[in-house]
């Protein structure tokens, strides 16, 4: 088959990449783009572990060509974090609470609890377990991913809301 030109923005950083049709988003990112966080499990859509924001809206990575992106925004759980490094309110609450234990999970859990959040700012447990529920963890047992998903909702709460961040150059690297 012949390749396909692409332009998508990455992370704030606007690409064009020719790619095979039937390459998935995930081996897009991992590949062409080098972002490693956005990790492969079970390439069934399962597990949750490619969790990336696709014009805002969490979707399975594994699941999606990469053709599908075209003329999209990608958040990866790199483009969570402020450009000087600065976790999100999500990535620090994992931290916090430690929700996290092998982490190859926590990126997928990251950017779905993420999107969650913007469309849930005041969410009780059971509606953080329901939406956590397509993401799956063999370590944790759950409890500091739940803690640190209310921490964060508590935190965005009282945070101003902040302009988007843009990152423009081609060479920009995105904080893991």
């Amino acid at each position: 088959m012949t390749d396909i030109e692409i332009s998508v923005v990455v992370n704030g950083v606007k690409r064009r990449d020719r790619i095979p049709p039937r390459r998935t988003l995930a081996d897009y990112l991992r590949e062409t783009c080098g972002l490693t966080g956005t990790h492969l499990g079970c390439e069934h859509g399962v597990c949750g572990a490619c969790s990336v924001l696709l014009d805002g809206a969490a979707v399975r990575a594994c699941l999606v060509f990469a053709v599908q992106a075209d003329g999209a925004e990608v958040t990866t759980v790199e483009g969570l974090a402020d450009p000087d490094g600065t976790l999100s309110p999500v990535q620090q609450a994992f931290r916090d609470h430690h929700g996290l234990q092998c982490g190859f999970c926590t990126p997928g859990f990251v950017v779905s609890a993420t999107a969650f959040l913007r469309e849930t700012p005041d969410p009780g447990d059971d509606e953080i377990r329901e939406a956590l529920s397509g993401n799956i963890c063999r370590c944790t047992g759950y409890q500091g991913i739940i803690r640190a998903v209310r921490d964060a909702a508590t935190t965005l709460g009282t945070e101003a809301p902040a302009a988007p961040q843009t990152r423009t150059g081609t060479d920009a690297k995105d904080p893991v």
